[in-house]
């Protein structure tokens, strides 16, 4: 999952893409409302961690921006404002969630999950599909029962397909779920970390829309 973290407090904007990446997410990280627009339009995220005192202005006069992507992320505020009609505020201008500042990072983990949950339209963490079992919250993947050691950057991918089974990713989607803004790729990365992940999935779990993108599957149809 991408997410866009929107903190000019450079020591927590640190520690929180240190935390989140070592889960692993793929994290971009800006201090100013401008920057976050220019990415806003540059990727799609799945979440947005917005402070509110920005240099350049409130970060809730971000979220109208948020709304017209076709693929709105949700929006947690992360903030130091701990009075009740802050909250409101924000919640009433389109916030999704709300964290006071300092907050524990295994809250800000649980809500993350909570949005892969609503993203791929479960209320469990666990997916199946045919013989494959996968545990978004717990990282961990089995074939038939038995355990399936993968790379940061192999759970990555297979996260990226997995909150969403059985949808069509594009290429460049899936591209953007490998790698930030400050990550550099070569063109046949995504082919390379496809085919890790049929090696050890099994083929027919991975199907290729040829010219369109790859969709994670019950691995029960022709491939």
């Amino acid at each position: 999952m991408r997410i866009l973290l929107v903190e000019d407090d450079r020591p927590l904007a640190d520690a929180v893409l240190a935390y989140l990446r070592a889960k692993p997410y793929v994290v971009d990280v800006v201090a100013t409302l401008a920057q976050a627009h220019a990415h806003l339009h540059g990727a799609s995220y799945a979440a947005v961690l917005l402070d509110l005192h920005l240099p350049d202005g409130d970060g809730l006069t971000l979220l109208p921006t948020m709304r017209q992507l076709p693929d709105t992320p949700i929006t947690i505020v992360l903030t130091a404002r701990d009075q009740v009609s802050d909250r409101i505020r924000g919640l009433d201008a389109g916030a999704d969630d709300y964290l006071i500042k300092p907050y524990d990072p295994e809250e800000l983990l649980a809500r993350l999950r909570a949005i892969e949950r609503r993203r791929s339209g479960t209320r469990s963490a666990v997916i199946q599909l045919g013989d494959l079992q996968i545990d978004l919250q717990r990282g961990t993947v089995r074939k038939a029962g038995m355990p399936i050691v993968l790379t940061p950057k192999e759970w990555v991918l297979l996260h990226a397909m997995a909150v969403r089974p059985q949808h069509l990713h594009t290429r460049e989607y899936l591209q953007d779920a490998l790698y930030g803004f400050d990550q550099e790729a070569d063109s046949n990365t995504l082919e390379v970390f496809i085919s890790r992940l049929r090696r050890k999935l099994g083929r027919c779990h991975i199907v290729t829309e040829r010219g369109l993108g790859y969709r994670l599957s019950a691995g029960d149809t022709p491939c």
